[in-house]
C-alpha cells in the first residue's frame, strides 16, 4: 500500500499523447514497396535479443518482433487488460483498455475504452498509461523491461513488467478488478517457409518472404498456476519431447501477479475463446469483476484457438492506494537462421535451453521488479536532473534505444569464443541486414556508451569476417533501379571490408555482407570506418582493452591494405570510382571525395595510434612488422593530407569531389574530421576551414532547405536549392546524420546551432507518427524511407560528446 501519486513517478521529459489520438497527417512511407505500419507505434517490451512486443498509445499490443529478425505487425484483441470498477453500490462499469475495437467482429460483448481518456507516456525502456475521466478510480499501469545501463544479464530477459498503481480519491470505497488476457500463440512465430528465394525489390533490395505460423495453434493449451502468493497462467503446446532441443517458435508464454492473501480476489480462466464474443469473460467481468475460475486445459483442435485470463479484484477505501504488479514472460530459447542454422538466446544462459521456463522468468519478475524499476531510475536520474538539457532532448536521447530492442535485436548465448554472447541489430526492417558498418560509424553510440562489452562484440565479428571470403556471384540491385544491365559481382573478397554480418534467412556473423544494391567490395567508406570503430571503442571505453586492440589489429592492416589498392593513382588517397561506392548509395561521387578522403586520412592516424599502442606488447606480431605498417601509414598521410586540402578545399567549404565539378555542399564532408577531434587525433583540416565548412553546411543544408524546418539535407546549392530536383539523397534529410552533424557542431562549440538542428529533426520524429520506428530519412513533402533505422541512435553522440563520453555524467 502506498499514497505517492503516480503522476510524480512519470519523468516530465517523457513523449506524451492521449491515448487513442490519432495523426491528422503523418509521415507516409516514399517507395510504395517498403514498410508503412502506421503511426500506431509505442514503446517495445523485451530484452536485447529476446523477442519483444509493443503496444501503442491506442492499448493494443500490436508488434511481434518474437522471431529474431523478423516483422509481424498487428494487433492480436485477446491480448489486453481490462479493468471493472464499482464505486461504492453504484452501476459498475467495465472496459477493455483499447480504443480501437477488432476489425473482425471478434469480442463484441467487451466494452472498449473511449477515445482521449488519458494519456500515454513513453521514455524508454519505461512507458505508462494514465487513465482519466472516465473511471472515478486514478488508475496508472507502467511498463517495462529491465534493461539499464552496463548490465549484461537482466537485460536480456524476455520480460515485461506491468506495474499498476491504483488510488481511491472519493469519500466512498472503491471496487476494482484488473484482467490480463492472453492469446495462446505458441508456435506462431517462426518460418513456416524454411528455405525462402531471395528476389531483388523495385527499389533494389534483396528481399525474401517472411511466413509466420499465425494463428496455427493446434495442441495448445493453457494451465492455472498457484505458487505460493504468485498465480498465473502457463500457455504451452502438448507434443514436445521433453527431452528433445526445442526447434525455433516452440516455447512458452506466461501471464503471473501476485495475489497477497486477505487483501485480494483471484480469478481466472484458462480456456476462452478468442475468436468468439468474449461472453465467457465479459458477463461475469462486467458484472462484478470476476471469472468463472475454469481450469481447462484441453488443447486446441485444428483452426481453434484458446486463451488464457486471469483477474485480481480488491477494494480501496477513500483514499487508499494500492500498487498491482502483472508479469509478462516468453521463453523461445531458438533463433533460426537459414534451416538448421541455429543459436540459443542469450537469456538462456540464465534461465535454461529447455523452453520450458517462462514460469520461472515470471516468478523472477514478480520478486524482482521493484528492484528492477530502481535500478532503470538510478541509471536515468542523474540524466534526466540535468538543467542544461532541454527536455525534448532528453526525451529523445532515451527513446531513441529502442531499436536495441525492436531492431531484429539478436544475443547469442556465451561460449568459450564469445564470453557474453554475440550480438547484433538490423540496419532496419527494409533493410533486413545485421548491423551495417558505414550506418553504424554513427548508430552505434548508445551502445557503445551503455552496453561497450556488446559493442565491442560486433566489432570483433568485423575483425573476423574481413580475412573471408565468398566466392558466389549475384547481380546489383542498383542497376536494376536505373534500368541498366547489372554486372556480377563476388559477394565477398577477401580482406575486403564488409557491408553488415549477414541476414536472419542465412547465418549471421558468419554469411557476411548480404546487401546487393551495390558492390560493396568497391566501397571506399567502410575500411576506414571498421578502424575508426575499432580505435573508438578501445580509446572510448578506458583505453585498457589492449587483447580487443590485439585482436582486430591484423584486420585494421588488411582493411587499409585493401582500400590503398582503389588509389589508382597512388597519391596517396583512394578515388571514389563514378559509381555510388559509400554510405550515400544513390550519390555518384568520382576521384577524391571530401567524404572518404577525410575518413581515410583520419583512419590511418587511428591506425598508427593502435600501431603504437601495440609495438610493445607481448604479440604474435612482432614489433618490426608493426613498425613497417606504422611507417606505411605515416607516408601514405604525408601524401594525402595536403592532397585532400589542396582538390577539395574551395575557400569556403570542401567540394563534393575532386572530378564531378559540383558546386554541392555535402553535410557530412567532414565526418573524418569529426572522428578525428573524438578520438583526440591530428586534424583532418584546418580548424578555421573546418569552422567555414561547418557555416556553409548550417546555411545551406539546414536554414537555407525549407526554412530549417526538416533538419538538414544531405547535399544541395550553396543557396540552398536542389542541384538536380529528382536526386534522391541529396534531398533526404537523414535522421543518424543530422545527429552526427549536430555532435560535430557541438564539438566545435557551436552548442546553439547543434540543439537547433537537433530539435527540428526531433520535432519531425515525435510529432508526425513516426516515434518508435525513426526512419533512416524524411523529405521535405512528408514522406519517409526505411523505418526503424539504426542510425537515429547518433543522437548518442551528441551527448558524448557533451559529457566527454562519460556515462555518470
Amino acid at each position: 500500500m502506498t499514497n505517492q501519486n503516480p503522476l510524480s513517478a512519470i519523468p516530465a521529459c517523457a513523449w506524451q499523447r492521449p491515448i487513442g489520438l490519432g495523426w491528422d497527417k503523418p509521415y507516409t512511407v516514399r517507395y510504395a514497396s517498403n514498410l508503412d505500419d502506421g503511426p500506431w507505434h509505442g514503446m517495445p517490451l523485451g530484452g536485447f535479443g529476446a523477442g519483444c512486443i509493443g503496444r501503442s498509445s491506442r492499448g493494443d499490443f500490436n508488434l511481434w518482433h518474437i522471431d529474431g529478425g523478423e516483422h509481424v505487425f498487428q494487433s492480436i484483441p485477446a491480448c489486453q487488460f481490462s479493468v471493472f470498477e464499482q464505486v461504492g453500490t453504484a452501476t459498475p462499469q467495465a472496459y477493455a483498455l483499447c480504443t480501437e475495437r477488432p476489425t473482425d467482429g471478434s469480442l463484441s460483448e467487451w466494452q472498449w475504452y473511449p477515445q482521449q481518456s488519458g494519456t500515454y507516456h513513453a521514455l524508454y525502456p519505461r512507458s505508462w498509461f494514465v487513465y482519466s475521466g472516465v473511471f472515478q478510480a486514478e488508475l496508472t499501469c507502467q511498463q517495462f523491461s529491465p534493461i539499464w545501463a552496463h548490465n549484461y544479464q537482466e537485460a536480456s530477459y524476455p520480460i515485461a513488467v506491468f506495474e499498476w498503481t491504483a488510488h481511491n480519491p472519493t469519500d466512498q470505497p472503491i471496487t476494482l478488478s484488473i484482467m490480463l488476457t492472453w492469446q495462446n500463440m505458441v508456435g506462431w512465430f517462426t518460418n513456416a517457409n524454411k528455405s525462402p528465394d531471395i528476389r531483388v525489390r523495385d527499389d533494389g533490395s534483396p528481399v525474401y518472404e517472411y511466413q509466420p505460423r499465425l494463428s496455427e495453434s493446434q495442441g495448445n493449451f493453457n494451465q492455472w498456476v498457484v505458487d505460493r502468493h504468485r498465480v498465473g497462467c502457463l500457455l504451452d503446446r502438448v507434443g514436445r519431447d521433453p527431452n528433445a532441443n526445442p526447434q525455433e517458435g516452440e516455447g512458452q508464454w506466461a501471464i503471473a501477479s501476485l495475489a497477497p492473501p486477505y487483501t485480494s480476489e483471484v480469478f481466472y480462466h484458462t480456456r476462452w475463446n478468442p475468436d468468439g464474443t468474449g461472453a465467457e469473460l465479459w458477463q461475469t467481468f462486467a458484472q462484478d469483476g470476476s471469472l468463472a475460475d475454469c481450469s481447462d486445459e484441453i488443447p486446441a483442435a485444428a483452426g481453434e484457438q484458446v486463451g488464457a485470463a486471469i483477474a485480481i479484484r480488491f477494494t480501496l477505501a477513500p483514499g487508499e492506494s494500492r500498487q498491482i504488479p502483472f508479469v509478462l514472460a516468453w521463453d523461445f530459447p531458438v533463433t533460426e537462421f537459414a534451416a538448421g542454422v541455429e543459436y540459443y538466446r542469450r537469456y538462456t544462459d540464465f534461465f535454461g535451453r529447455s523452453g520450458q521456463n517462462a514460469w520461472s522468468m515470471a516468478r523472477t519478475a514478480l520478486k524482482h521488479y521493484e528492484d528492477w524499476n530502481a535500478k532503470i531510475q538510478a541509471w536515468q536520474q542523474p540524466i534526466l536532473e540535468r538543467a542544461d538539457l532541454p527536455n525534448w532532448f532528453k526525451m529523445a536521447l532515451f527513446n531513441e534505444l529502442y531499436d536495441l530492442t525492436d531492431g531484429g535485436a539478436l544475443w547469442s548465448a556465451a561460449s568459450d569464443r564469445d564470453p557474453i554472447g554475440q550480438f547484433a541489430v538490423l540496419e532496419c526492417i527494409d533493410y533486413r541486414w545485421y548491423e551495417s558498418l558505414d550506418v553504424r560509424l554513427y548508430g552505434s553510440f548508445g551502445l557503445l556508451m551503455l552496453w561497450p562489452e556488446l559493442e565491442k562484440s560486433v566489432m570483433r565479428a568485423f575483425a573476423r569476417a574481413i580475412p573471408a571470403a565468398d566466392d558466389r556471384t549475384r547481380v546489383i540491385g542498383y542497376y536494376y533501379t536505373i534500368g541498366a544491365e547489372s554486372p556480377t559481382a563476388l559477394r565477398k573478397i577477401a580482406n575486403a571490408t564488409p557491408h553488415d554480418l549477414g541476414a536472419p534467412n542465412e547465418h549471421v556473423w558468419e554469411k557476411t555482407n548480404y546487401t546487393s544494391y551495390q558492390d560493396c567490395n568497391l566501397w571506399k567508406d567502410l575500411p576506414s570506418d571498421f578502424v575508426l570503430q575499432v580505435y573508438r571503442d578501445y580509446l572510448l571505453t578506458g583505453a585498457n582493452d589492449v587483447q580487443f586492440l590485439e585482436e582486430c589489429w591484423p584486420s585494421v592492416v588488411a582493411a587499409l591494405a585493401y582500400l590503398k589498392t582503389f588509389d589508382l593513382d597512388g597519391d596517396g588517397i583512394p578515388e571514389n570510382s563514378g559509381a555510388p561506392d559509400q554510405t550515400f548509395d544513390d550519390w555518384r561521387l568520382q576521384g577524391i571525395s571530401a567524404y572518404c578522403g577525410a575518413l581515410w586520412i583520419a583512419a590511418l592516424e587511428a591506425a598508427i595510434a593502435i600501431g603504437q599502442i601495440l609495438i610493445n606488447q607481448p604479440l604474435d606480431t612482432s614489433n618490426a612488422e608493426i613498425e613497417v605498417a606504422i611507417a606505411t601509414y605515416q607516408t601514405w598521410l604525408a601524401q594525402a593530407r595536403p592532397l585532400y586540402q589542396a582538390k577539395l578545399w574551395n575557400g569556403q567549404y570542401y567540394r563534393l569531389d575532386s572530378e564531378s565539378g559540383s558546386d554541392v555542399v555535402m553535410a557530412d564532408q567532414l565526418c573524418g574530421q569529426f572522428y578525428a577531434r573524438l578520438l583526440s587525433l591530428p586534424d583532418v583540416v584546418p580548424l578555421d576551414c573546418a569552422q567555414s565548412a561547418l557555416n556553409t553546411v548550417y546555411e545551406a543544408c539546414f536554414l537555407k532547405f525549407f526554412e530549417g524546418k526538416f533538419g538538414a539535407a544531405n547535399g544541395v546549392k550553396p543557396d540552398g536549392s536542389p542541384e538536380n530536383p529528382q536526386a534522391t539523397h541529396p534531398l533526404e534529410v537523414w535522421t543518424g546524420i543530422n545527429f552526427g552533424l549536430a555532435a560535430f557542431l557541438l564539438q566545435m562549440e557551436r552548442k546553439a546551432e547543434a540543439f537547433q538542428l537537433t530539435e527540428a529533426v526531433v520535432q519531425q520524429i515525435y510529432t508526425h507518427g513516426l516515434q518508435f520506428r525513426t526512419p533512416e530519412a524524411i523529405t521535405a513533402n512528408g514522406t519517409f524511407r526505411a523505418s526503424h533505422y539504426l542510425r537515429a541512435m547518433a543522437i548518442w553522440a551528441i551527448y558524448g560528446v557533451l559529457t566527454g563520453f562519460d556515462t555518470e555524467s
